[in-house]
């Protein structure tokens, strides 16, 4: 049990409003997935196939449900708290992010029309492929 909080006191947990006591193996389990994303995420910084937002945003959400101070640290990084900030409360997607996730997806089809040795994976990968593209555009722009 912790110790209680002065009502008067601000920190980086009271921003994330209140947290609900979870069973400590979830807790658990939670940290090591906002971990797991959050290394991901950093790894797609990097790398040019790999998504970053995506798994900051599990990331962000992991540590909700475990490390609220890990999340508020995620929110007030310089370079990904404003997309995790805007993603959170409008669900907005800034438009060079629906751009580049649009160009990738769209090369990702490409590749696998070139490499598909049946006719139906390109179809059912560009049916999925669109409505996820449909997903991202219709987001509203940060």
């Amino acid at each position: 049990m912790s110790a209680p909080r002065d009502p008067a006191s601000s920190s980086e947990e009271d921003a994330e409003g209140p947290t609900t006591a979870i069973a400590p193996v979830a807790a658990l389990l939670y940290r090591v997935l906002g971990l797991v994303a959050l290394g991901l995420g950093v790894a797609g910084a990097f790398l040019p196939l790999l998504p970053t937002t995506i798994f900051l945003i599990i990331a962000a959400w992991a540590f909700g449900k475990s490390a609220p101070r890990l999340r508020a640290r995620l929110y007030a990084h310089k370079r990904f708290g404003p997309t995790l900030r805007a993603w959170d409360r409008h669900g907005a997607i800034p438009p060079r992010a629906k751009l580049a996730a649009v160009i990738g997806m769209g090369l990702s089809l490409v590749m696998v029309m070139l490499t598909a040795t049946s006719a139906w994976v390109p179809m059912a990968v560009g049916v999925i492929l669109t409505f996820c593209a449909l997903y991202v555009l219709t987001r509203p722009s940060a």
